[in-house]
């Protein structure tokens, strides 16, 4: 079995995936390594804007993507208690993908990985990583395979960390635990059948204590998640001591909110709500990181906006176009020393990436601490009312119409296919 690369990568979901795609359609030998098997359900949100679709075209993926997805999403509904207030969603200045869909985890992940594969990838799944030690232009990563327990050490010059959110990739820094807080906030997801949701409607709901959403992810599965403080959580689980969390949020929402009450009335629940956390969006990357950061690796947003999957598979566009650019070689040719190409691309893509994705992490937390808190949520539910276009020029600024990645630059790596 080969264990010398030209890059590990370390996590299969959408930016890791994207990511081998193009470094192996431009020649590069590439390792991914995925310990959970798929598909795979993900406490995630399953909206996929606009922007990213071409960008799924160029990975390969665009006819399935077409069949599997939700429909179109055109417009926007707020709803807290018994309100709902309507808007427009922007168009993408796209002829062919001008509405975002949605499409589940389990679909979406599969379709990418499949890709990778193709492309000649070598897939290590389910494996998990043991140790990564090293530095920019000598990496060693130990795996082992969750199977039958082999383990096997890797070397690449270059190593991505695509791993995600919920746990820490061994390295050999440390990272302290996190105290407890009221304030922590815990992720939830569930899939529901015959759910009564209009066509193309994103409905984003706002509670005291947390937020969420609902969309049709494909064959007619509507997805609901959400957000949740600890202590109201905590006080939920008191005031109902026989029920699940995830019954626990599910009442919640019912309760507080009719727009999702008359949705899921006549609905019937998939399988238990899933649930992860806490969530700690913010900024993970800097300009000095050994390992190249993509994805949830690098930052996250909160998921109020439904930005996450955009920031996933962009990063991974943005570090490739890296890179493959004309540094690329001097790097692996014996010109300057892979080292320090790599520090410097390093430092590059980290401003890139802030310039693009820190106004979008901003504007969420914004948007967040907006509608959990009801001395904030109910004079912008007022403000709303009065001027729905805001939610469409919230969803401008969220970077709903907006990619990252140039079409210039996605039809150069596109053509490596």
């Amino acid at each position: 079995m080969r264990t010398d690369f030209d890059a590990v990568i370390v996590g299969a979901g959408p930016a890791g995936s994207s990511a081998a795609i193009l470094l192996a359609q431009a020649g590069w030998s590439v390792a991914l390594i995925e310990k959970q098997r798929f598909p795979r359900r993900k406490v995630c949100g399953e909206c996929i804007a606009a922007s990213n679709l071409p960008l799924l075209e160029a990975l390969g993926i665009g006819a399935e993507f077409e069949v599997a997805a939700g429909p179109e999403l055109r417009r926007v509904a707020l709803m807290r208690g018994d309100q709902k207030i309507v808007a427009e969603l922007p168009a993408a200045p796209h002829e062919k993908y001008p509405w975002g869909r949605a499409l589940g985890r389990e679909t979406l992940d599969t379709l990418l990985l499949e890709r990778a594969r193709s492309t000649g990838v070598s897939v290590f799944q389910p494996w998990t990583v043991q140790a990564i030690e090293g530095a920019a232009g000598d990496w060693h990563c130990e795996v082992r395979a969750i199977d039958s327990g082999a383990v096997l050490t890797l070397w690449a010059p270059v190593a991505i960390d695509a791993h995600g959110s919920w746990e820490a990739l061994p390295t050999s820094r440390q990272h302290p635990r996190q105290a407890r807080s009221a304030r922590d906030l815990f992720a939830f997801k569930a899939n529901f059948h015959e759910a009564k949701l209009d066509e193309g409607l994103l409905p984003v709901l706002s509670f005291d204590g947390g937020y969420g959403g609902m969309v049709v992810a494909g064959a007619s599965v509507t997805t609901v998640a959400c957000c949740i403080r600890r202590d109201r959580l905590d006080a939920g689980r008191r005031a109902a001591p026989g029920l699940s969390a995830g019954d626990v949020v599910e009442a919640l929402l019912t309760q507080e909110c009719v727009g999702m009450r008359v949705a899921l009335q006549s609905a019937s629940r998939e399988g238990p709500w899933l649930a992860a956390g806490p969530i700690a969006p913010g900024i993970r990357l800097s300009a000095s990181d050994e390992l190249l950061r993509i994805g949830n690796a690098a930052g996250e947003a909160h998921p109020i906006i439904g930005e996450g999957m955009s920031m996933a598979l962009q990063s991974a566009w943005l570090l490739c176009a890296h890179l493959l650019g004309g540094e690329r070689r001097r790097g692996r040719s014996g010109g300057a020393p892979r080292e320090a190409w790599q520090r410097e691309l390093a430092r590059r893509y980290a401003a890139q990436w802030r310039r693009q994705f820190e106004p979008r992490l901003r504007l969420a937390a914004a948007f967040a601490h907006l509608a959990m808190r009801p001395a904030t949520a109910v004079p912008f539910m007022g403000l709303a009312s009065t001027w729905p276009g805001l939610l469409t020029l919230g969803a401008r600024w969220g970077g709903k119409t907006r990619c990252a990645v140039d079409p210039a630059t996605v039809a150069l790596l596109a053509q490596r296919a």
